[in-house]
């Protein structure tokens, strides 16, 4: 930073400041950070200190495929930073837990494995060593894995019909949980790690209490396989994609508290968030990709058996797609 003073009319002194916009020459700045701005259209952080130093941060990303590898990307340049060799097949799912900076991978192999984020994006061609650990106890094929943000919970579900839940710290395994009849399809644990949500073919969604270690609650709103699930930030409500295509939000205390989100056109394969968090991105087996907006719930009622209904309101919106096969992007604006 660079001061600089300079006289005006009336003896009064105006100061000019100056920053430095660089790289990123330290893993974290040297004093509190004021501010934070995403830029969307290319996938960087600025962060602006108290060291005096805006700093700007490229977006890595980390990917699985069925070529049995697991690719390190700059997102930003689009560029493959390194890959990584250790699965014997389709590499199905990975977790990641923001707060240890840790990513598990999974797949048909029956093995997991544990990456540290900042020693894989620190790989080059010519450094491209990496040490990992495994989890082992898999019997079948894996297609569905999570981790809690502390990453000291990651269940792993399968063709078993099992979740299989393990302490990453210590690569011990806790407890095998049994209740779906099909292939466990999809996984959330909650924050504090004291709670799973799982989806599966077998089209229930169930909730499990870990300390308990059993299922507390299934929920039935689909008419086929639960794919995909995504939890709200207070972990009340879940939005699940399944084979049936439907998009549907449930609350988990209240399950009869349900609306459909939209009716794809394909079975969904997954769900994010938008940037706004108003809407949720949906995949499906057409190479369409659309943006749903989230309905809201208008009021709440005490009915005749002393539960609460919700009445929901701006369901099956679309608020944009993006065309497969051409570069093509449509808003909606409703």
């Amino acid at each position: 930073m660079m001061l600089t003073h300079k006289s005006c009319q009336g003896g009064r002194k105006k100061i000019q400041v100056s920053f430095v916009i660089r790289d990123a020459e330290e893993k974290q700045h040297r004093n509190g950070v004021n501010a934070l701005q995403l830029d969307p259209s290319n996938g960087k952080l600025y962060s602006a200190g108290r060291d005096g130093i805006i700093r700007v941060w490229n977006t890595r990303m980390i990917s699985a495929s069925c070529d049995t590898t697991v690719k390190v990307w700059n997102a930003h340049k689009g560029f493959c930073m390194s890959t990584l060799r250790t699965h014997r097949d389709y590499v199905q799912a990975l977790a990641y837990a923001k707060d240890r900076e840790q990513v598990a991978s999974a797949g048909l192999d029956k093995a997991i494995f544990l990456w540290d984020v900042n020693t894989l994006t620190a790989l080059t061609a010519s450094n491209n060593t990496v040490t990992t650990s495994s989890l082992n106890g898999s019997k079948d094929s894996i297609y569905s894995l999570a981790m809690n943000p502390a990453g000291t919970v990651i269940v792993s579900g399968s063709t078993e019909n099992i979740l299989r839940v393990w302490d990453p710290r210590t690569s011990v395994r806790n407890m095998k949980l049994r209740g779906h009849t099909e292939n466990v399809r999809a996984l959330v644990v909650s924050p504090d790690g004291n709670q799973v949500v799982s989806g599966s073919s077998d089209g229930t969604i169930k909730i499990w209490n870990l300390g308990q270690q059993r299922c507390v609650q299934t929920i039935h709103v689909h008419k086929e396989g639960v794919w995909t699930l995504l939890m709200s930030d207070n972990f009340q409500y879940i939005i699940s994609g399944s084979r049936d295509r439907n998009i549907i939000i449930t609350e988990l205390r209240n399950p009869t508290n349900s609306i459909i989100v939209c009716e794809e056109k394909a079975p969904v394969l997954s769900l994010c968030y938008n940037m706004e968090r108003t809407g949720v991105w949906a995949t499906t087996w057409n190479s369409d990709i659309r943006c749903w907006k989230l309905p809201v719930y208008e009021k709440s009622t005490l009915n005749t058996n002393n539960s609460v209904d919700t009445i929901w309101t701006n369901s099956d919106i679309e608020l944009a797609c993006i065309k497969g096969g051409i570069d093509n992007l449509y808003y909606v604006y409703a």
